[in-house]
């Protein structure tokens, strides 16, 4: 079974249409797969977090929020390799 490797992306900012279909287009044409994805609207600013598999990505984290950015520039976004998470909650 072949290993995976997935990022934790995050988007922050004024509700606007179409946000998640542009953030999830820049993963598209990363070559990235949305696993699971969580957003609400709190008090008119949107809040999503993105797991995806970057597994068969053709970017680097970096060029993939910056991909990302481009998409939605209003808004804030971060893209974190899933092994930072995975270093901060080693005992």
């Amino acid at each position: 079974m072949k290993e995976t490797s997935k990022a934790v992306v995050t988007v922050i900012g004024k509700d606007m249409v179409g946000i998640l279909a542009k953030v999830s287009t820049a993963c598209a044409e990363a070559n990235t797969n949305v696993i699971e994805v969580t957003q609400s609207v709190l008090d008119s600013f949107f809040c999503m977090v993105m797991i995806i598999d970057i597994t068969e990505s053709d970017k680097q984290i970096d060029q993939l929020q910056k991909s990302i950015e481009k998409k939605v520039p209003a808004m804030q976004v971060h893209v974190m390799h899933e092994n930072i998470f995975n270093s901060m909650h080693r005992i």
